[in-house]
């Protein structure tokens, strides 16, 4: 039943999705890619938003159901609503005789599994896809990183030209698409490169150079490399837009932090909380630990949940992790979820880290709050089931109402968690 309802509203809202093709003339970004997704897209929208009328959505609505919906600026109902389907179905009908009023949809396309992306077929023509990284994903589906590269890269078959980046999707892989591609990077040589990165406490000074002569300097308040990499997407999507230098680096200063993507937040007692809760992966997660090394203060906590979806590869992953904690640069380690008990919080213990471990977010949170001294600096990074690390954040957090800047704060996933941890 589920997946004809599914069925059914896939082939309703891809049509009106090709109507609103042939009705305007608006261009599309779609992002694909292991890693930086939606940190990518969000970057792309706010710097176009410099010269055009751009639409996007905040959140994460990235599978065949729900990027239909990004065009009609619609949230997504129950599946098992007709009637609040028929409404969308009917707003949607009202806006195709209209005139759409933004010159740029900016997307962002997942998967969970082969053959997902192809899907989009059905109503996505991009005239630019972004293709952020192919690193371990969703590996319980995926056989290898050849499967998953195999996979991601079913994006350059619905996109006019590519953009790639360079530093995290391997020759091998981008060798093999046949559209047209530029690239962006911070390491190896690319269309659009950030260089000479001077990182200051928590924001980063950059050029950014294209075709290796210097575009623009500027800087954001991007306190760790993943976030930069969405810069350098934006910067080369907006180029191939026609975008200026100037309009450009109007568009930089836009951008925003984004919920539960290396946002930084006031703790209790003084402290800095590093928020990195929206998922977790492996180069993820070595980053985020990178950030908080780099950085100065007076204590360093980190708080490592289970990387989700990783399959066979998960013991080998949180081993690594477990091994990249350094004694030396961190005073406590707190894991959440069984793979990062059992795997990681053994394996930084073997460094010398101290390490406790918690099977929900509250009792981490209740634990850890009395232990924070002033001016500390945390690191909060999980996914999602299992971990919900933005929960141990919100116990930290000096002003309660900035519990509305976490991730996954709607009714709806807070009832999730509530029966998950019988909270």
């Amino acid at each position: 039943m589920q997946k004809l309802a599914k069925k059914i509203v896939v082939a309703v809202l891809g049509w009106q999705v090709r109507r609103l093709y042939k009705k305007n003339g608006f261009k599309v970004v779609a992002v694909a890619g292991s890693l930086g997704k939606t940190s990518t897209k969000l970057a792309i929208a706010q710097v176009l938003n410099a010269k055009y009328k751009v639409r996007h959505q905040g959140g994460n609505y990235n599978d065949i159901v729900t990027v239909p919906l990004i065009f009609f600026a619609e949230d997504l109902p129950n599946l098992f609503n007709p009637f609040a389907w028929i409404a969308v179905f009917w707003r949607n009908h009202q806006q195709l005789g209209k005139k759409y009023p933004y010159d740029v949809v900016v997307v962002e396309v997942g998967t969970d599994g082969p053959g997902q992306i192809t899907k989009y077929a059905k109503y996505l023509k991009n005239d630019i896809g972004v293709l952020s990284a192919i690193a371990p994903e969703h590996m319980e589906f995926f056989d290898d990183l050849d499967a998953v590269a195999a996979e991601e890269l079913q994006i350059a078959n619905l996109s006019k030209k590519l953009i790639v980046n360079v530093d995290q999707v391997e020759s091998k892989y981008s060798k093999r698409i046949k559209k047209p591609t530029s690239t962006y990077s911070l390491k190896e040589r690319a269309n659009i490169q950030l260089k000479n990165v001077k990182f200051d406490g928590f924001s980063a000074d950059f050029d950014v150079l294209e075709n290796e002569a210097l575009l623009l300097r500027a800087e954001h308040e991007a306190i760790a490399e993943p976030r930069l990499y969405a810069v350098a997407a934006a910067v080369a999507v907006a180029r191939e837009l026609g975008m200026s230098p100037s309009e450009i680096k109007q568009g930089l200063n836009n951008l925003k932090p984004v919920a539960g993507r290396m946002q930084k937040l006031q703790g209790a007692n003084s402290s800095t909380i590093i928020d990195d809760t929206y998922n977790a992966s492996p180069p993820a997660m070595k980053a985020a630990l990178d950030t908080l090394y780099r950085l100065d203060a007076p204590q360093k906590i980190a708080i490592l949940g289970n990387m989700n979806e990783l399959g066979k590869y998960s013991r080998a992953a949180h081993e690594e992790m477990g091994d990249y904690c350094d004694p030396k640069k961190l005073d406590l380690v707190i894991t959440l979820g069984p793979d990062a008990n059992k795997y990681l919080a053994p394996g930084a213990e073997a460094k010398g880290c101290r390490v406790q471990q918690f099977d929900d977010p509250y009792s981490a949170g209740d634990y850890l709050k009395p232990l924070i001294k002033s001016g500390a600096l945390i690191l909060a990074k999980g996914s999602q089931n299992r971990v919900f690390a933005e929960e141990t954040v919100k116990l930290l957090l000096a002003r309660p109402s900035d519990a509305k800047n976490l991730v996954r704060q709607s009714p709806d996933w807070l009832k999730i968690k509530k029966q998950a941890f019988k909270r």
